[in-house]
């Protein structure tokens, strides 16, 4: 079947390439050649279902989430922006909304009404999407044979595969091995944003991964990491050591979940943290839970809580008759100073806080608070992080077909005439927020474009 453009995966990026085609060039000819039973199926996954397709900030804010190189994907940018990408869902029927740090979302916050919206419209402009179409090889002059036997050609072909990361979306990394037989350079690839794992969180096989630091995130959880599931703690500063020496903070809020640490000040540092344990180097975690409190001050304020809660006369007419024990008054103490759902994790990883003995002769326990211990482990909760969830969970794949090798201003390869690049299969990823996405977008338009004008200036 010979067709003028052909483009390779229907996600966010290959979606976007045959809209940014059709519209430059209606008359061309577009074929998206999809592997999965239904297009965009990460698209779903975003947002946590809610789908933060896009990020409102201006380019020089916008950059600066960028964390490879913001120059290669600043023309893109500008020809498709967030608020080009807004307009394009709400002229097409999908109202939306922008919400903290200029995230956009639909205003229905499903992930599947963005997706509906984009497919319909680019079938609207005479795209034909086909599914279930595995490609297996690329012949010289863009000849594609998909694992069913059919063969397309066409002059002009578009690789928008994606990454490594949520396989289980059709994301294999296929697209890496064809850009390495046309001749392109492939920066070596890693997860990012994704769960950190604390030593002590998971249970430990003995068994050494085929990637260093790589914890799958089915791998059963300890009692201390149940203990923590679940628990999320904002506007903290969490300061990460690198080899022992260099440190960075961010301030925000994480998540503990089944897979580790993540949240968005988690994944924000998960980029660095995964490629120093790929290395084989160490990663250490300290949460300051307040942040905005000096440590002498937060020292004095639970020294005060500790006496109130023994002065009450709750407190002394508990029905035992003997008053409510130290393990009680403890945990009324941390009810004060943190949310409810954190304080079983926090008591599970930080016994030493709490000391119980008991006289011999005795069935009645003691329970000693070390206050200062207590007052220090809310400014300077420890961690060391064990390894991080791979491409089974992460949100982006880091590293990809060097941009080096790409036309910026068109998405077209330097060393093949005709093909071009788009999305995540690109080395070029960014912050969660919203960056990502819109990169996809913008580098997929503009893509779609240039091929769709070359065919007409050839013409």
């Amino acid at each position: 079947m010979k067709s003028d453009i052909i483009i390779i995966g229907g996600g966010a990026a290959g979606l976007m390439a045959a809209y940014g085609a059709a519209k430059a060039n209606f008359g061309a000819k577009i074929i998206i050649l999809e592997k999965m039973p239904r297009p965009g199926r990460k698209i779903l996954f975003t947002g946590k279902g809610r789908c933060n397709f896009t990020n409102a900030k201006p380019w020089n804010e916008f950059s600066k989430h960028i964390r490879t190189n913001p120059n290669f994907v600043k023309p893109s940018f500008y020809n498709f922006t967030p608020d080009d990408m807004i307009n394009f869902l709400e002229t097409n029927g999908l109202e939306t909304v922008v919400e903290r740090g200029d995230r956009a979302f639909p205003y229905s916050h499903r992930a599947s009404d963005v997706l509906d919206t984009i497919v319909e419209t680019v079938l609207r402009q005479g795209v034909t999407l086909l599914t279930e179409r595995e490609v297996e090889e690329i012949r010289p002059g863009y000849e594609v044979r998909c694992s069913n036997g059919e063969t397309f050609s066409a002059p002009k072909l578009i690789i928008a595969t994606g990454g490594l990361s949520y396989p289980m979306t059709g994301s294999s990394g296929d697209g890496y091995k064809w850009a390495g037989f046309l001749g392109h350079k492939i920066i070596s690839c890693f997860p990012s944003l994704t769960a950190l794992v604390p030593r002590g969180y998971k249970v430990s096989d003995g068994r050494e991964p085929e990637m260093k630091g790589h914890i799958n995130r089915e791998t059963p959880m300890t009692g201390a990491g149940e203990a923590l599931k679940g628990a999320k703690l904002k506007n903290i500063n969490l300061t990460v050591t690198y080899d022992g020496g260099v440190t960075e903070t961010e301030f925000g809020d994480i998540d503990f979940t089944d897979g580790g640490i993540e949240g968005p000040i988690g994944f924000q540092v998960s980029r660095k943290c995964v490629k120093t344990l790929l290395n084989g180097g160490k990663v250490a975690f300290s949460l300051d839970l307040k942040p905005g409190v000096p440590l002498e001050e937060l020292s004095d304020r639970v020294k005060t809580l500790w006496n109130e809660i023994r002065n009450d006369p709750r407190t002394r007419q508990a029905k035992d008759g003997r008053g409510i024990n130290g393990k009680e008054m403890y945990r009324i103490l941390l009810g004060k100073l943190m949310p409810w759902d954190l304080i079983p994790g926090f008591q599970t990883w930080n016994p030493d806080i709490l000391k119980i003995s008991a006289k011999k002769n005795s069935q009645r326990r003691f329970y000693d608070v070390n206050l200062d211990l207590l007052a220090k482990t809310l400014k300077d909760w420890k961690f060391d992080i064990a390894g991080f969830v791979g491409y089974e969970r992460c949100v982006i794949t880091a590293g990809g077909v060097s941009t080096d090798e790409v036309v910026a201003k068109t998405m077209e390869s330097k060393l093949r005439e005709g093909l071009y690049f788009c999305g995540e299969i690109l080395d070029m990823d960014c912050d969660t927020g919203g960056y990502n996405l819109q990169c996809a977008f913008s580098t997929g338009f503009l893509a779609g474009q240039s091929a769709a004008k070359s065919l007409s200036q050839n013409d």
